[in-house]
């Protein structure tokens, strides 16, 4: 039997696409730390997410806006990656303005400038993650959260909408919650 006839092997190579995803590692010392985790959960997310046509850049931009919470571990997980035929690049940013072309934004702005930071990525073509508290209920499309020491992610589909992005549907199965409605 060949490798492609193999239901077994056809189900085992979708698993590299989903791994990071769907396995949600567990926290623990002896594990990865949880910003290696959100750094490879950041890459993945790209997978699953079609952006519009006319998206800028030569290169795929992940920014942090803020205090950068990730240090040298997301540079070191994301070293040699491309997406799309593009490499990957991490840039860290004070204003969001200027990471407006980036494709991803991480977003470790304090809480209490959340909402204006988000306000200014509406309507553009950005992914906007971040870790806050309620991240998606300010205006955030991917929010990292906790649950049972497991790195998990909520989803914001309206957000996503006004940034004309177009969530995959695996990538939506594997959040813990998702607000709003596909159109």
């Amino acid at each position: 039997m060949n490798r492609r006839s193999n239901p077994a092997v056809r189900t085992w190579r979708g698993i590299p696409l989903l791994a990071v995803l769907a396995l949600a590692l567990p926290l623990a010392a002896q594990g990865p730390s949880e910003y290696q985790v959100k750094a490879a959960f950041l890459f993945n997310f790209a997978k699953f997410v079609d952006w519009p046509a006319d998206a800028p850049g030569e290169s795929f931009c992940i920014g942090i806006l803020g205090s950068d919470p990730f240090g040298p571990l997301i540079d070191q997980t994301l070293a040699g990656k491309t997406l799309g035929g593009r490499a990957v690049v991490v840039r860290r940013f004070s204003r969001p303005e200027d990471a407006f072309a980036c494709q991803i934004v991480f977003l470790a702005s304090p809480a209490t400038s959340l909402k204006p930071a988000l306000k200014r990525f509406e309507n553009r073509a950005v992914l906007t993650v971040g870790d806050a508290p309620a991240f998606c209920q300010s205006g955030g499309i991917v929010g990292f959260e906790v649950v049972d020491q497991r790195i998990r992610f909520a989803v914001n589909l309206e957000a996503a909408d006004r940034a004309q992005l177009k969530l995959s549907s695996k990538l939506l199965s594997l959040a813990t919650r998702v607000w709003g409605k596909p159109r």
